[in-house]
Order: structure tokens, then sequence, then C-alpha cells
């Protein structure tokens, strides 16, 4: 079964063919950071208008790679949720377009459940339950997987996500966008340990498995001289001990979850999920089984929704035509809450 896939739920414009829910035939993803960069940051209308203007193009460029004709195509499916509202839209509406005039199954999946699927695409022994780490500019998620779409979160962020406290670093700073990317670029050159920022307190109660990154963003935009250890430094070593922090407050949380829930299987997925340190840091834990996707299915991608809408399909099931877009995370469910 072929499956086409679209992905607009922010500022990247995809769209891929996936077989059978594994094999990727083609996987086109056209990013707008040129448009951003000089606001250091997505622009929602500016983002939906070039979807608007992309869409088809790209559409044709997979189907193109993948040598294909639409007929070709069985299915298609969409990000619906979450993201932002207009960019979403062009790419729902797209999907629901081209299977109402082929009379095919559409879906309408959710973006954050396709990023922890992503790892599926390339891994065929991945067993559930595993814990899934969901790291992205927007959502920062720990939680339990039972099965494709039996996901309940165990932590979440109590402010920003990782992904958006690395971009907010890197504007204040005048470093660039995007944050996560450059910043990852400066560590390398850098001193971890120039800085010793804090850690937040979050270990109690129903909060021991959640993250925050307000005081780490305070402490390294704020009150840098506070936590300085070095007696000299550059941005560089601003950009490490910086990151350093920001994945140790990941790390702490997840590993408490493990120790609880006794599950030995990470899958972690999402754009902050390429990032050089937290891949190190993790597997360094030989005791546990580490899995992250290539680089090229980290970021927004569409072949991901593909593979996950397959999983749908081969169980009898599609989404209507009046399916609607939501900003909001949808298909998670808050454990013990």
């Amino acid at each position: 079964m072929n499956i086409l896939g679209i992905e607009t739920s922010c500022d990247e414009c995809a769209a891929s063919i996936v077989e059978d829910g594994k094999k990727i035939l083609s996987n086109i993803v056209t990013t707008q950071i040129p448009f951003h960069a000089e606001y250091n940051g997505v622009v929602p209308e500016i983002a939906s208008r070039m979807h608007t203007q992309w869409i088809s193009l790209v559409v044709k460029e997979a189907l193109d790679k993948a040598s294909m004709h639409p007929s070709d195509i069985d299915a298609v499916a969409a990000s619906a949720h979450p993201g932002l509202l207009g960019s979403l839209l062009v790419g729902l509406n797209f999907a629901k377009a081209f299977a109402w005039a082929r009379d095919i199954p559409f879906l309408a999946v959710d973006h954050m459940l396709a990023h922890l699927y992503a790892p599926m695409l390339e891994f065929d022994d991945i067993d559930y339950p595993f814990l899934g780490l969901l790291v992205s500019g927007g959502h920062t998620i720990i939680c339990r997987a039972d099965n494709f779409d039996d996901i309940r979160v165990l932590g979440t962020t109590m402010d920003d996500a990782a992904g958006e406290a690395f971009d907010k670093v890197s504007k204040h700073y005048g470093f660039g966008y995007p944050g996560g990317y450059i910043i990852d670029e400066l560590s390398q050159k850098g001193n971890p340990n120039a800085f010793n920022f804090p850690l937040p307190s979050l270990h109690k109660g129903n909060h021991k498995y959640d993250v925050s990154y307000s005081g780490l963003k305070t402490a390294a935009i704020n009150q840098l001289e506070k936590f300085r250890v070095a007696e000299t430094y550059d941005m560089h070593d601003i950009a490490a001990s910086f990151q350093k922090t920001a994945v140790e407050i990941l790390l702490r949380s997840l590993f408490r979850a493990v120790e609880d829930t006794g599950l030995k299987t990470i899958v972690a997925g999402g754009g902050v999920a390429a990032n050089s340190y937290l891949r190190a840091a993790m597997s360094e834990r030989k005791d546990l089984r580490v899995i992250f996707p290539s680089l090229s299915l980290c970021g927004d991608n569409a072949a991901m929704i593909a593979g996950l809408a397959y999983c749908y399909l081969a169980r009898g099931e599609s989404s209507s035509l009046r399916a609607t877009a939501s900003a909001r995370v949808k298909s998670f469910k808050r454990q013990g809450r």
C-alpha cells in the first residue's frame, strides 16, 4: 500500500510516499528557515503563506522522486494537530481534496504520535511498551507507549519546551536561528563546565517527571555572571554550558521514569532529538536500549505521517473529510491526573 503523507504543522513543507508503513520511496522537506531567520522565530502568517505556494510543487516532487502517478496512491494522510493552525489547514485541506478527487482513504493524524513512530521506519524490532522522549521547539514530553496510539504522558514542561529554550537563548546572544542547531554547533568548541547553571527542583508528587526551563533560561540570559566558574569564557562556553544543563534537565526526569516503570527501551523523536550532546549522554546508559531516528527523520517530515497512517489503515480505520485542525496535542493522556 502506497501512502502519501503531508506535513505542514509549522515551517517545513513536506511530502512523502511510504510503502506499507516502512519503505520510504520519497521524502521531500522544503524548509522556510531563510524566511523566518530575520525574526529569530517562525512567523505564523509567513509560514501558512509559503505552504500555500509550495504544497502542490512539493507533492509533485515526492511523486516524481518515487516514480509514481497520483493514481498509484492508495491513501493520503496529513498532520491535523498540534501545530500552527493556519499551516496545518493548508496541508490538511490539500490532503482532503487529493483523497476526495481520487476516492481513496484520508487520514488526519497527530504530529507528535508521528514523531514517536519515526524510528519505526528504520527499526523493525521496537517492541511495546517503551518510554518515549519527544523533544521539539513546541513540545517536551516524557511518555509511556503501549501501542502506536496508546500513549500516556508521564511528564512534560512546566513552561518552555526544550527547543524553545534553545531558540530564546540563541536569540538573546545573537547566535542566530534556528537556535538548537546553532548552539549545538557552537558547543563543539566550548567548555560545558564554564558555567554551573541551576537545575529546577521538580522531584516530588505529580511533577517528578516534569521539566522546567524558565530558571535555566533566566540564568543564561540575565544572571550569567552569578553562575560563572571559568575565569575567562566566550560564546562557545555559554552555548556548551547551557546545552549541558538543558540536557541534564531532560535526562534527570527521564531516568526517574526508567527507574519507576522498569522499562529499558527509550525511543526519542522530535527536532531536539538531533542534538549531539543529548544523543551522546543517553548512549552512555549501557543498561538501556536507546533508539534515535536518523537526523533526517528527527525534524518535521512527511514520512512519519505516512508511516503512522498505515497503522490506522491496517486496523481498518480512516478519517472523515470533516476532520479539523487543532493547535493542541489531542492524542495523549496524562497519567495519574
